[in-house]
């Protein structure tokens, strides 16, 4: 404890040395407060650009000092244009606390500890090692069944925070995936490839960070979504079996992947769905701290008829769907031995915008979209729909993920905490 304390003190004078050291810097005061009547850890925050008085003079890093420590934080563009759109902090809450700390800019980068991390590889021909990479284009016909071999490690990009990670099916499939972590460190560089950079399905056995551990099917996974259109469930996407994707193009980049945050970004052009085209842009966000992740939606081609619908996959699960309202939030709530097998418990949720719920309903048992509890939402034309995908392992670092009812407390709980309203002040100075 002495040791981090000491460390913490050299790390906060020395930003604090370097900033003081920068001619004609500016200084901000960012007045952050809780509205609420709640606690809020590890509350994530994001401040636009456009609020921040910038000095745009070489690359520079955001030093955010509260009471003589810092408060981690980093810059996303989001558009891709090369220049920075949000600054990203996450940071604690007491209720109604009011935080006043101070933005500067360093040319030395702080160096925070890594909490949020997305791997991404993918080679052109079997043969060929797999290469690291940050985008890729998927056309219709080059789905893993037409090229007749895994393009992608891991079967797509795998993002995680210190508490739980995830993966997405690039290879058509468009599911979503669970890797159940038992530590906080970022899992290995080289999860999904062998020591000759061949694709290779070996993260379904247990390490010491731990493994997948969560059967998908022809689910769509956790967090994965449809819509429904004439009472017909259309799927994003295809099953392994099927040699041509619904989606004419397929677009993936990693967005930002920095030590408090991680954002991807999907874009599906030409979706073909009950006899329409639809544009699809998808954005996952990850930070620490959650036993989950992010996941904001627009469709573009919306008529009306259509009804979105957010997947929570029940494969092994025998109890009964939990659906309870918390904060901003309806909690669809599974808890049971949800791994393959059946060998470990875990708990599974989704948390999506009680504004929009028009209640749920049940996949069916054979077709394209199996396997699944489908929450239904009101969708219109190019307007977002964010929820979240929440999932607590036994063997995680919280071990009472093993309880049905505390598990159920935890998703309430933060439900809660991201309903809570954290107001947002920024004084710029010369």
């Amino acid at each position: 404890m002495k040791t981090n304390l000491y460390l913490s003190i050299a790390l906060t004078a020395t930003i604090l040395a370097s900033c003081k050291a920068q001619q004609k810097t500016s200084e901000t005061k960012i007045t952050l407060k809780n509205t609420s009547e709640i606690a809020v850890p590890q509350k994530a925050i994001t401040i636009k650009r456009s609020q921040l008085s910038v000095n745009d003079a070489g690359k520079v890093y955001p030093i955010l000092i509260y009471k003589n420590d810092t408060i981690p934080a980093q810059l996303n563009d989001l558009d891709g244009d090369g220049k920075w759109d949000e600054l990203f902090l996450v940071t604690d809450f007491a209720p109604n606390e009011k935080k006043i700390a101070t933005l500067k800019w360093s040319a030395i980068d702080p160096k925070f500890p890594i909490k949020t991390s997305v791997r991404f590889g993918k080679r052109e021909a079997k043969d060929l090692p797999v290469q690291p990479a940050t985008e890729e284009v998927l056309m219709a016909n080059q789905v893993h069944k037409a090229l007749g071999f895994q393009k992608y490690q891991t079967d797509g990009p795998t993002w995680e925070n210190d508490k739980v990670g995830f993966r997405h099916y690039l290879d058509g499939r468009n599911s979503k995936d669970v890797f159940g972590k038992k530590i906080p460190a970022i899992t290995p560089e080289d999860v999904g490839i062998n020591s000759k950079g061949a694709v290779e399905d070996n993260y379904h056995v247990m390490y010491d960070w731990g493994r997948d551990i969560f059967p998908v099917g022809s689910s769509a996974g956790l967090g994965g979504y449809a819509l429904l259109i004439d009472n017909k469930i259309n799927r994003l996407g295809i099953l392994t079996t099927d040699a041509v994707n619904n989606v004419e193009k397929t677009t993936f980049k990693i967005v930002s992947e920095g030590p408090v945050n991680s954002v991807l970004s999907y874009h599906y052009q030409n979706w073909k769905a009950g006899g329409s085209d639809y544009q699809v842009q998808e954005t996952t966000s990850i930070w620490p701290g959650m036993y989950g992740y992010k996941t904001t939606v627009a469709i573009n081609g919306i008529k009306g008829k259509e009804t979105f619908l957010a997947a929570i996959s029940n494969i092994n699960n025998k109890n009964p769907l939990k659906v309870i309202d918390a904060g901003d939030w309806v909690c669809l709530i599974q808890h049971d031995y949800l791994t393959y097998e059946r060998t470990w418990i875990l708990g599974t949720a989704i948390l999506v915008p009680k504004k929009l719920y028009e209640g749920y309903i049940e996949a069916p048992k054979t077709g394209q979209l199996t396997d699944s509890y489908l929450a239904k939402l009101k969708v219109e034309n190019n307007k977002e729909i964010s929820y979240y995908a929440i999932a607590g392992w036994e063997l995680s670092a919280d071990k009472n993920f093993k309880d049905s009812t505390y598990f159920t407390n935890y998703v309430t709980t933060l439900a809660k905490q991201l309903s809570a309203k954290i107001t947002v002040e920024v004084s710029n100075y010369k």
